[in-house]
């Protein structure tokens, strides 16, 4: 089975459970990969988050409802997971531009949000520069935060101004392993809890084989294998590298998304680019998902 008809399937399953708390889990499962990759990668292919994805979609269809039935609206609510009327009535009035009373009306104009399928054309218009490295089991240490997954590219600059001024880049660079492949100080974004939030945790952290400093968490990786890219420029340059393995290389490659976290690699100024390590396993093979314990 390919990626895209496991993406295809993913959404068959959230489709499936619109009347239903949906794991986001659950759905990343089907799509071969973690909640985290999931969530990430979903706004990046379907230019909307997982989240309001699926408003739209409750919401669509709580209309056609209300055209073609006798619901109750109290009904309607609970039907599709609003804690109350009111609560439904504003979000309906917000997406539809109409009160759920008003789309019983002919005449009544109302948005209709159709079922996502997804269909990749990778035109590979510019190169992508990759190594693949096998690494052997290793740790990191350092920060651990909570981070909402629509609003990382704005909290996480945040976070490392932050740091920077607490002196957390000194703390790491005393304690980092220095003949490790994965060099500098990293950003490590890693499974949050299951469940709808749309939240990660990111590590501010080194490869290190120290007990961790007070404050801060060890994390240990198992034997693995890293797509490696390279972003030349300035820190921000990893953030187009994020939607690019999404929508190119992950489609294209004879790799999968394997479940462990991602690492941004902040590399010395002077080298003019940063690295992106994303674990990978071949398409080919079967693999149980590895789990990964604070310590």
């Amino acid at each position: 089975m390919d990626w895209v008809e496991r993406m295809n399937k993913a959404i068959g399953y959230i489709e499936d459970h619109l009347t239903e708390d949906i794991d986001y889990a659950e759905a990343a499962k089907v799509a071969g990969c973690s909640a985290y990759h999931f969530q990430r990668m979903f706004p990046f292919i379907a230019d909307v988050s997982l989240s309001e994805y699926i408003r739209r979609r409750r919401l669509t269809l709580a209309a056609f409802e209300l055209q073609n039935s006798g619901v109750k609206v109290i009904d309607l609510a609970l039907k599709y997971g609003y804690d109350s009327p009111e609560a439904f009535a504003r979000a309906f009035q917000q997406l539809h531009g109409a009160a759920p009373t008003a789309a019983r009306h002919p005449g009544t104009k109302l948005k209709a949000y159709s079922r996502i399928s997804f269909q990749f054309s990778v035109k590979g218009a510019s190169e992508m520069n990759y190594r693949i490295e096998e690494l052997d089991g290793f740790s990191i240490v350092g920060i651990q935060t909570r981070v909402s997954t629509n609003d990382a590219f704005r909290i996480v600059p945040g976070l490392w101004a932050s740091a920077a001024r607490e002196g957390l880049f000194g703390e790491l660079w005393e304690v980092r392993d220095a003949e490790h492949p994965i060099r500098g100080i990293l950003g490590v974004c890693a499974d949050g809890e299951h469940g709808q939030k749309e939240e990660f945790n990111y590590i501010m952290s080194t490869v290190s084989r120290q007990t961790p400093p007070e404050k801060m968490i060890k994390r240990e990786f198992p034997k693995a294998a890293w797509a490696v890219f390279e972003a030349e420029g300035p820190p921000e340059a990893l953030g187009e590298m994020w939607r690019r393995l999404y929508t190119e290389w992950v489609p294209a490659s004879a790799y999968e998304l394997a479940y462990l976290p991602t690492i941004e690699c902040y590399l010395p100024p002077e080298e003019n680019k940063n690295e992106l390590w994303v674990p990978v396993k071949y398409r080919d093979k079967l693999c149980d998902r590895q789990e990964l314990h604070l310590k």
